[in-house]
């Protein structure tokens, strides 16, 4: 008998328990999907009829979703397109806790709707006692928007030249800050500007004065600029921008400006992103004088920005929980980093592949401290790896240097050293 006619019937494929257990993590399109795709290699004679569970679960992804966990072993420990910072232990628990009903806008106790994300904002104001209230949307970007919209619309914001920044795919502060119906003023130089220049702009038309932190670059030879503490006693709003997140001083960041010592210099508001350097979810932070939060939280533009349970949750659990793993990346030992690059390259070589251990340098990424470095150390392969591990499971992306791949280790858990050997062994023929 043809063996194409005895394919097996789609109910009785179905009812195998390893399709059940399928059907229950992806859904039955995606396993149905995957059946019809195994019995019509085996009408073609590509496949046994006794074959098509097995096909059908080796077709099915291991998850419902496209996006793919990945080792970041390139060196930048804030990687964008890798999704910055990677949640700590604590926040995905957090979020697990909160993905089914929660109780992010009621109060238990009292049975009565209650302020929304009231533990996180809680969180917040304990991390930063300079900022009298506090406020999250659902990016940097978006918290810049809200401000320039109840402070400004229609109104003046004195800028200078030297801070009209692009932040990133092509979007520009500028342009960011005309599309909420603000008009920029302004002043100084691309390289220098005082307190003079903004004192002479300021008038009856400003909304406020904004200082924005060039995070991605780094300006350098004859320059100046005013400091937050300048322009403190101009009479109008002082809104700083610092971007990446950091709530307070890092000594390894010098040059990185903090919420807290921002708002202590004098700013009313400062925003900041919470999947920088505070180690979190994507939000944008709103911290500074209590009248002006809260005139930004009852703004109509502050519902259509609000974030959803999921990353107060998250963002809650980074600020009460323990060390992020973008801290513990930013503050590992070099010589630990070492070891452990001499003990992986020395497992890779014991198989007969070229690998060496060699010194490396890493940086933060994601627009923070432009031109900081931090001593790490690599697996050096040949770069016809990169492809390979880059494709494979789990995917490996290091990057291409001197016509080599590193495997840059600073940001990669020392758990996760045996998997990146066993994806390079994976892959070695």
């Amino acid at each position: 008998m043809d063996q194409r006619r005895r394919v097996p019937r789609t109910d009785t494929v179905l009812a195998a328990p390893e399709l059940i257990a399928a059907e229950g993590r992806l859904g039955r399109a995606a396993v149905r999907e995957a059946v019809a795709s195994a019995q019509r290699r085996v009408r073609q004679g590509e496949l046994g009829p006794d074959d098509v569970v097995g096909a059908a679960v080796a077709a099915l992804p291991p998850r419902a979703t496209s996006l793919r966990p990945v080792i970041n072993a390139t060196g930048v420990l804030l990687h964008t397109n890798l999704g910055r910072a990677s949640l700590s232990a604590a926040a995905i628990d957090a979020v697990t806790a909160a993905a089914g009903a929660a109780d992010v806008e009621f109060d238990l106790d009292r049975g009565t709707r209650a302020r929304r994300g009231r533990g996180a904002m809680d969180a917040l104001a304990r991390a930063v006692p300079a900022a009298e209230d506090a406020h999250v949307v659902n990016n940097n970007a978006a918290a810049l928007v809200l401000v320039a919209t109840v402070l400004a619309a229609g109104r003046e914001i004195v800028i200078s030249r030297g801070e009209l920044v692009e932040i990133g795919d092509g979007f520009r502060i500028p342009e960011l800050l005309v599309s909420t119906g603000a008009r920029l003023r302004e002043v100084g130089t691309t390289n220098r500007t005082s307190r003079a220049d903004y004192l002479a702009a300021v008038g009856p038309e400003t909304g406020f004065v904004l200082k924005v932190h060039p995070s991605n670059f780094r300006v350098e030879g004859f320059t100046g600029s005013a400091s937050v503490a300048e322009l403190a006693g101009l009479g109008v709003p002082v809104v700083a921008d610092i971007g990446s997140g950091l709530l307070d001083r890092e000594p390894l960041l010098p040059d990185e400006p903090d919420a807290a010592g921002v708002l202590r210099a004098g700013a009313d508001l400062v925003t900041a992103s919470g999947d920088k350097l505070l180690g979190g979810p994507q939000a944008g932070l709103l911290l500074g004088r209590r009248d002006l939060v809260e005139r930004c939280r009852r703004h109509p533009l502050a519902r259509a920005l609000r974030v959803d349970k999921l990353t107060l949750a998250a963002l809650e659990a980074t600020l009460r929980g323990p060390a992020t793993p973008l801290a513990e990346a930013l503050h590992a030992d070099p010589e630990a980093l070492e070891a452990r690059a001499r003990a992986l390259a020395g497992t890779l070589a014991g198989a007969g592949l070229d690998a060496r251990a060699v010194s490396s340098e890493a940086t933060v990424g994601g627009g923070g401290a432009p031109g900081v470095t931090l001593p790490s150390a690599a697996v050096s392969l040949p770069e016809r790896f990169a492809v390979p591990l880059r494709t494979g499971e789990p995917p490996v992306v290091g990057r291409i240097e001197g016509g080599r791949l590193l495997i840059d280790l600073r940001a990669v858990p020392g758990a996760r050293d045996g998997d990146v050997a066993g994806a390079v062994l994976a892959v070695r023929d």
